[in-house]
């Protein structure tokens, strides 16, 4: 009997009515907590990662999420709606129910009624995509604003290579299933009188295979895939932003009966940088200056993503003062151009000073015409009051 899967939600932490961001946010929790290379050989936090993965990709997806709502997991199962949806009536599972059949058997005729005609059972042995994946990767900030490549493990399904995807042994191929002729299902009469309608089931002789494989190859065991390790390179675009989804087409599993792969989905998670702060493309940083520099001007070197540049700080620049550096914010993750960053200055108190240096900011206080401070006045309080009355006489002087 197959084992019985826990509900998504409860996977993954969340209630039924979790936001968009909840979701992701759980996600990125437990990736990282049970992340198959921060647990290098534990089984357990493998079959975990896989099932954190298969929960997220389930509601993550708006469609996905609304059937499994509604459904559960037979909603998300890639053979839903095969049998004509879920559901129960007068004891009998409708999913089995011929809908053309019961109508033909109420109104007369096997025609068909409202459109319910005609065989509608999925082909088992049709094309199917094949499942995408999740990964995750962490990047520092700089990596991040420069672009880098990386390398991922990730255990997916892929083509046996031994049958060429037939899941027959060499030299041998499938006989398609005599009882279904090859559509997986089987009809059976249910019910007597005026109320008998014909139901249809999975067939039990090919288990809904529409073929039966005699001789199995010895590598997948008829499966036509097997799951292998393989390592991934991976291109991290410049600029990409914390918590941003590369799409790698064709690098999930592999389809089944010749069907395409899936997609590889890898959630980027960006380190924080002490200096920078990032909104969009633009970048902040809070540059701390002498009052001595603010006074007079000073040529500063300033932190950027691309290193130091040479900045002239005009003379009587006020704490607080923000200023443009155009084109050295964060690379425009389409290629088409950069943001910009924005500087701004603190200027910071002198404290311990030495008594030559007291002597000196005496000096300037009267040739400002300020006097000498009080005994006891705080050289941080004093310095504030200084910059304030600067301020007030730079004010002046415009308004005259």
């Amino acid at each position: 009997m197959p084992e019985q899967k826990r509900d998504y939600y409860e996977v993954l932490g969340v209630s039924k009515g979790a936001s968009d961001d909840e979701l992701k946010k759980a996600y990125r929790k437990l990736a990282k907590q049970y992340h198959p290379d921060m647990n290098p050989g534990n089984k357990e936090a493998e079959a975990k990662f896989k099932e954190i993965n298969e929960a997220y990709e389930v509601l993550s997806d708006k469609e996905k999420r609304a059937k499994y709502d509604q459904f559960g997991h037979a909603g998300v199962d890639p053979n839903f709606g095969a049998g004509g949806g879920y559901g129960g009536f007068g004891g009998f599972d409708m999913g089995d129910v011929d809908l053309g059949d019961l109508f033909g058997s109420f109104f007369g005729g096997g025609g068909g009624f409202g459109g319910f005609g005609g065989q509608r059972q999925a082909n088992p042995n049709a094309p199917r995509r094949g499942a995408s994946l999740r990964a995750s990767l962490t990047i520092t900030f700089q990596e991040a604003m420069t672009g880098v490549d990386k390398e991922i493990n990730l255990s997916r399904t892929e083509g046996c290579t031994t049958c060429q995807g037939s899941g027959c042994a060499a030299g041998t191929t499938a006989e398609i299933c005599p009882d279904c002729h090859g559509s997986g299902q089987v009809r059976i009469q249910r019910g007597g009188g005026g109320f008998a309608f014909t139901t249809t089931a999975p067939c039990s002789r090919c288990q809904g295979k529409g073929k039966i494989i005699h001789q199995p190859c010895p590598d997948c065991h008829g499966e036509g895939q097997v799951r292998r390790q393989k390592k991934i390179k991976v291109h991290i675009p410049a600029g990409i932003d914390d918590g941003q989804t590369i799409s790698m087409r064709g690098q999930g599993n592999s389809g089944a009966n010749g069907g395409p792969a899936g997609d590889l989905l890898i959630t980027v998670n960006v380190m924080a940088d002490p200096r920078f702060e990032r909104e969009g493309y633009d970048l902040y940083l809070e540059k701390q200056v002498s009052f001595t520099q603010a006074a007079l001007g000073a040529e500063l070197q300033i932190d950027t993503i691309d290193g130091k540049v040479k900045y002239t700080l005009p003379a009587g620049t006020q704490t607080g003062t923000t200023f443009r550096l155009r084109g050295k914010g964060v690379p425009n993750v389409h290629g088409r151009g950069r943001g910009d960053q924005y500087v701004t200055v603190r200027v910071t108190v002198p404290t311990n000073l030495t008594e030559q240096q007291r002597e000196a900011l005496r000096a300037y206080a009267e040739a400002m015409g300020e006097g000498e401070p009080a005994p006891g006045t705080p050289v941080k309080g004093f310095f504030e009051n200084l910059k304030e009355e600067l301020s007030d006489k730079r004010k002046g002087k415009k308004g005259k």
